[in-house]
């Protein structure tokens, strides 16, 4: 087997010139905090009312947290407008863009289901990647809604669809729910 090693050429004059991106976000343990004393839905209302700091993940992938009517009881919608610093090598948004998306609708709209003080976390995330997005197309939303919720597991589904409606990605998770044990009261 031959190594040819890696070319240490520059790029060329022509190559276009380089972009730049900057943003802020807020304490995020304010709002997670703030998570334990409120029933899950409660909790998404206020934050989409800007009572609750928003989880910088949102902030640095640029998608938008759901307005008070997009959250309700099992049922949380998210979107995003696919922009340059989301894509992948191939020219379109990457994979994990919308992983991250679906995992935030997902994860959500479970959570509108959640009494005060019970959490929860992603066990498996299941995606099929069905449209290309890409910069121009305008606004995405990825809509989460809950399947099953139970002492221990919650299960749910999501889409992304485009401005026209078409799918462009589904997904499902299960999430592990994390009660307060009697001893200590933490999960």
């Amino acid at each position: 087997m031959t190594i040819s090693p890696q070319s240490t050429a520059p790029l060329p004059s022509s190559s276009p010139e380089s972009r730049q991106r900057s943003y802020t976000w807020q304490d995020p343990l304010i709002g997670a905090e703030t998570a334990q004393q409120l029933s899950g839905l409660d909790y998404l209302r206020g934050m989409a009312r800007g009572e609750y700091p928003p989880p910088p993940i949102g902030d640095t992938l640029g998608f938008r947290l759901p307005r008070e009517e997009d959250v309700q009881d099992g049922q949380v919608t998210f979107y995003l407008t696919p922009e340059e610093f989301h894509y992948n090598p191939i020219g379109s948004v990457h994979g994990g863009v919308y992983a991250t998306l679906l995992d935030s609708a997902l994860g959500c709209c479970i959570h509108t289901k959640l009494p005060a003080g019970v959490g929860y976390t992603t066990l498996d995330l299941a995606i099929k990647y069905l449209r290309p997005l890409k910069v121009g197309m305008g606004e995405v939303r990825a809509v989460g809604k809950v399947i099953s919720v139970s002492k221990r597991v919650a299960t749910a589904e999501a889409q992304i669809l485009d401005a026209a409606g078409k799918l462009c990605a589904t997904a499902t998770t299960t999430c592990l729910i994390l009660r307060p044990s009697a001893a200590g009261g933490q999960p």
